[in-house]
């Protein structure tokens, strides 16, 4: 089994893609890192950017439980992990096979993000936020471009259609 890792900042377009490929890729599973809950899990991504973005402090041991099952009791040929961190996580590094990392612009994942996750705020509460990503919440989307893109195996414009993308992901996995 091949253990890929599909990482982006968040709203980077990880989980629409994972989705896409299981219909795609015959025999594969998924996990989803937004599916779990960690102990020491960051609450304050300005304070852990400003400590010296530690990826390490998350307790990833249920997803990595959960790779090292499906791992045992499946036939499954893939298993994608909708996970941010590519290879910056020691522990959970050692069983990706394979980082791809999607380099949407910050700009886009914003406006996904707002999209997705505010659908019913009123433009108060949408400033608000936006107020608090300038203020604190960038700096650790810009930390993840400086440390997951650069140690992932491949990056995808994160900018081109999800067709596209999907496409460009399903050749690098099948010729794994």
């Amino acid at each position: 089994m091949k253990i890929i890792a599909i990482a982006a900042v968040t709203a980077g377009g990880k989980t629409s893609i994972v989705n896409e490929l299981k219909k795609q890729i015959p025999n594969t599973m998924s996990l989803h890192f937004d599916d779990y809950s960690f102990e020491g899990e960051v609450d304050d991504f300005y304070a852990w950017t400003m400590q010296g973005a530690d990826y390490n402090v998350w307790n990833l041991s249920p997803l990595i439980k959960d790779i090292l099952e499906i791992k045992k009791n499946s036939d499954s040929e893939y298993l994608l992990l909708d996970y941010p961190f590519a290879y910056c996580h020691e522990t959970l590094s050692k069983y990706i096979d394979c980082a791809i990392f999607i380099d949407t612009p910050l700009d886009i994942a914003m406006a996904r993000r707002i999209l997705r996750d505010m659908n019913n705020a009123t433009g108060e509460e949408i400033r608000q936020d936006l107020e608090m990503y300038l203020k604190y919440a960038r700096v650790a989307y810009v930390q993840m471009l400086k440390d997951v893109l650069p140690s992932s195996d491949y990056v995808i414009d994160g900018t081109k259609e999800l067709e596209e993308k999907t496409n460009e992901i399903k050749k690098i996995i099948l010729s794994l």
